[in-house]
């Protein structure tokens, strides 16, 4: 066996894993935005480097990245032009927007601008029904003039999202060869992208392709060749929104499906905790992300919003950009350790949701940023010490006294107390909406908390829900990237059908189209004729709603009705809260192809440091306290204590205690004594 890397690329670090059959190794370096492919080299060089190993034994890289996530949030990309049905043409440039928060009271509110310029849409004489009838035949002359019009342009990417081109692809396809033929480089089609019905939604997801998968592309190019340099050969693989893996040519040609690619790794580290029902807390340098994950499965929802606004943690439907394709249902704020802590016109202290990110970071790295952050808080309250980076007191003493306490008239400590508190509740409504807001009790579940910043803030947050047990993974501060080793080789079609005859044929071309996918993976022989190899997984579901109803629910298949009837309505009532029954109709179809692959284990990592102290700010017990601050080989300790990784940092506040399980994971909870301060008797 070989070692395998994972590497998630973050706003502020690059996290980098490798294990493999003699060990394993870690390494966290800065992001380097203006291109990505140097943190990504120096994390693995770096991470190689400690652990021994030789660049040719590593045969499996799977990485995770921000980069479709930014460029759509920050458009950033081609210029794209839009083809659609003749009559459709402002459908995009209308677009979908909720008024929410501020913007309720904002009499000059202004839409965001859509996702493509009015004047780079371009529509075309045809038509074609909801079960795939030709009502209008495609009119060639007139693409043959839009496809001129476009290359003379210099548009290089098109987006064609027809009507109805899921229950028939054959105009779409046309006006793609057609496009192609006049010199445009990249043409996605709907039909390609996210066969599915919701024209706004397909249409959204179409464009996002067009605009992000040159991106892409020229990325994973330029970051395979970057490796083969160094010596590593290995096939590179892409983590997907859902928490599968790609191929880099499958995530090239489908770059929409890793939007959510690093929050998907984080929740597969939460899953491998071994305990069922858990809220995945990921706490980095920009976002704070949670998730449920229950019976050791996360929830997958079909439909997000990247970029929204509101209190539903950015997925707030009708804000941000609409993506069809499947992806860990996860709620994610503007909170991280380089959130810009601030003072508002009307003298309240807001965090977030800027960043400072990596360059020029906290106060506290000393490469010139000037505003106190989440990170210049805890280091002035003594619960960050040692880190990856050296930390510098004084730039982040003077960012809060001038920025903060000064404006305030507080003390230093109280201001990044405030401070810290703030971005606790902010987290905590990450973990409300994917809870409370669900209908779910949250005291039931542990808390897996890990990225850089977590497991400093995990026990306060956990206290505001009543939650009892936080475990904190070895590995916790580079966690995404050890999710990465854990994810198959997996691959999602759908098809939308009104009124089939027969699922089976429908579902057996999924299959297929599915198969193909995985085929691109260079170390993969499919092994098929008509059926499928044994490594090859396929999972059945099903779009459903009610006869007569708009909206769908996603559930397992089954060939028996009653049965599918009988989990549409579960899964209602677990949505909505009420009991219904009718008759029900399949809407759409849809096959996962996963091909289980090796997944690498992580040993405990060894810890040697002394025990020692220093002074830390608990509320609680009046201030600044000495508090002993340990590794996690000195474990159990009660609270009030720091317990320090060497990339993350444990703050285990009074009335906890910390200690080791038998994988090496670190469990707070809550002690009798801090039971009787929260006034709820001993748990």
């Amino acid at each position: 066996m070989g070692y395998a890397v994972g590497v998630d690329v973050g706003g502020t670090f690059t996290d980098v894993v490798v294990a493999g059959p003699r060990g394993a190794a870690v390494a966290k370096v800065l992001s380097t935005h203006d291109d990505p492919a140097d943190g990504v080299l120096l994390g693995i060089a770096t991470a190689l480097d400690r652990a021994g190993i030789a660049p040719a034994d590593v045969t499996r890289v799977v990485h995770a990245t921000t980069l479709a996530t930014n460029a759509v949030l920050e458009r950033k990309g081609p210029r794209v032009a839009y083809v659609t049905t003749k009559g459709f043409l402002s459908v995009v440039t209308l677009g979908r927007y909720a008024r929410v928060e501020e913007d309720r009271y904002d009499l000059r509110f202004t839409p965001p601008p859509p996702p493509v310029a009015a004047a780079d849409c371009f529509e075309v004489p045809e038509r074609v029904g909801p079960r795939g009838e030709v009502l209008i035949p495609l009119d060639e002359a007139v693409v043959e003039s839009v496809a001129a019009e476009i290359a003379g342009r210099g548009i290089a990417s098109a987006a064609v999202c027809l009507l109805h081109a899921y229950a028939n692809p054959e105009h779409e396809a046309r006006v793609a060869e057609i496009l192609r033929a006049h010199g445009v480089a990249t043409v996605v089609t709907s039909s390609e992208v996210w066969p599915e019905l919701r024209e706004y939604e397909r249409a959204s997801t179409t464009i996002m392709s067009a605009l992000v998968g040159p991106l892409m592309a020229s990325y994973l190019v330029r970051l395979g060749a970057r490796l083969r340099e160094i010596g590593v050969g290995a096939p590179l693989h892409v983590m997907e929104s859902g928490g599968g893996v790609l191929s880099a040519e499958l995530a090239a040609r489908r770059a929409v499906a890793t939007i959510e690619s690093g929050p998907a790794a984080g929740v597969l580290a939460a899953a491998r905790t071994g305990r069922p029902d858990v809220i995945s807390f990921d706490m980095g340098g920009t976002t704070a992300k949670a998730c449920v994950i229950r019976d050791g499965r996360p929830e997958i929802t079909r439909e997000f919003y990247v970029g929204g606004k509101g209190s539903f943690g950015g997925r707030r439907a009708g804000t941000g950009v609409p993506i069809k394709t499947p992806a860990i249902d996860l709620a994610e704020v503007g909170a991280g350790g380089g959130s810009i802590a601030w003072v508002d016109a009307g003298g309240a202290l807001r965090v977030g949701p800027w960043s400072a990110g990596s360059e020029p970071g906290p106060a506290c790295y000393g490469l010139g940023g000037a505003e106190p952050t989440v990170t210049d808080a805890n280091l002035v309250l003594g619960y960050l010490g040692s880190a990856t980076i050296p930390l510098h007191p004084e730039p982040a003493e003077k960012a809060i006294d001038q920025r903060l306490a000064g404006p305030l008239g507080v003390t230093r400590p109280e201001a990044a107390y405030a401070v810290h508190e703030i971005a606790n509740a902010a987290m905590g409504s990450a973990v409300h909406v994917v809870t409370v807001q669900r209908g779910i009790d949250p005291r039931g579940f542990a808390l897996v908390a890990f990225g850089g910043a977590g497991p400093m803030h995990a026990a306060r947050v956990a206290a505001r829900f009543g939650i009892t047990t936080v475990v904190v993974p070895p590995y916790c501060g580079v966690a995404s990237a050890a999710g990465l080793l854990s994810g198959d080789l997996s691959t999602d079609r759908v098809l939308s059908r009104l009124g089939v005859a027969d699922p089976e044929e429908v579902f057996a071309g999924l299959e297929r189209a599915a198969a193909d996918d995985l085929g691109f993976d260079p170390g993969f022989d499919l092994g098929f004729d008509l059926g499928f190899d044994e490594g090859l997984v396929m999972e059945r579901s099903a779009s459903v709603r009610f006869a007569g109803q708009a909206h769908d629910l996603t559930v397992p298949w089954s060939e028996d009705s009653d049965v599918l009837a009988d989990r549409f309505f579960q899964k209602y009532r677990q949505v909505y809260g009420i009991d219904q029954w009718g008759a029900i109709e399949v809407v759409s179809y849809h096959v996962r192809a996963t091909r289980p692959g090796d997944r690498a284990t992580l040993p405990p990592p060894v810890d040697t440091r002394p025990t020692t102290s220093r002074p830390a700010w608990f509320p609680e017990l009046g201030g600044y306290v000495e508090t002993p601050v340990v590794g996690r080989a000195r474990l159990p300790v009660d609270g009030p204590a720091i317990v320090e990784d060497p990339e993350s940092t444990i703050v285990v506040p009074p009335g906890w205690s910390a200690r080791l399980d038998r994988s090496g994971a670190l469990l707070l909870g809550v002690t009798l004594m801090g039971a009787q301060m929260e006034g709820r008797g001993d748990r």
